[in-house]
C-alpha cells in the first residue's frame, strides 16, 4: 500500500489472524473492527483475536472483543 492512497478508495483485505503475525490472503490495503466498523489500514492493524479471526481498531475495542467491556 502507498502512504498516500486513501482508505476510502482502498479495497478491504481479507486477512488470516496468527498468533504474533497475520497474513493477507486476499490484497487489500484495509480490514473492518469486528466492534467498532472502522476501516483500519493494514500498516496501523495491532489488535486482533485469533480464535475469532476478528481485527480491532484499538485496546477499547479490543478488550470488547475479547469480553471485557471497555476500558475507562
Amino acid at each position: 500500500m502507498n502512504p498516500f492512497d486513501s482508505v476510502s478508495d482502498a479495497k478491504e483485505a481479507v486477512v488470516e489472524y496468527g498468533d504474533a503475525e497475520f497474513h493477507v490472503v486476499a490484497s487489500g490495503s484495509y480490514v473492518t473492527c469486528a466492534i467498532t466498523a472502522k476501516r483500519i489500514k493494514l500498516t496501523d492493524l495491532r489488535y486482533w483475536n485469533v480464535d475469532k479471526q476478528e481485527p480491532y481498531a484499538d485496546a477499547d475495542a479490543a478488550m470488547q472483543g475479547f469480553g471485557y467491556g471497555a476500558m475507562s
